[in-house]
């Protein structure tokens, strides 16, 4: 399985944005989707983001509004565009093709989802 390498993360004040990619992603291929999830210090996984193969999306409650996900076919990469970033939302954000259904993804909390890579850390102050 290729390792997802995550990038984009940094500091931002509340309000801020920022963009997170996963590049080395497969695309969502043959009705398995890519998504994206979190964890932050102390507390457990938490699914924020997902896209499908026919490019349908979901997200978890507390990001609804302010975070897209998207991909690059083409190049094999995926996208977490993060606005009107809260402190609540400071992580290490994870990509991942565990996923097979986006609404079960972005409700999936603790091992369930499996950080295949890095993270890319984000934090947010007030």
């Amino acid at each position: 399985q290729v390792q997802p390498v995550e990038s984009g993360g940094g500091s931002v004040q509340t309000g801020g944005s920022l963009k997170l990619s996963c590049a080395a992603s497969r695309v969502a291929v043959d009705g398995y989707c890519l998504g994206w999830f979190r964890q932050a210090p102390g507390k457990e996984r938490e699914g924020v983001a997902a896209i499908d193969d026919l490019g349908y999306t979901d997200y978890a409650d507390f990001v609804q509004g302010r975070f897209i996900i998207s991909q690059d076919s083409a190049k094999n990469t995926l996208f977490l565009q993060m606005n009107s970033l809260k402190p609540e939302d400071a992580a290490t954000y994870y990509c991942s093709g565990d996923c097979i259904e986006i609404s079960d993804f972005v409700r999936a909390k603790g091992d369930t989802l499996k950080a295949r890579g890095q993270g890319t850390l984000v934090t947010v102050s007030s």
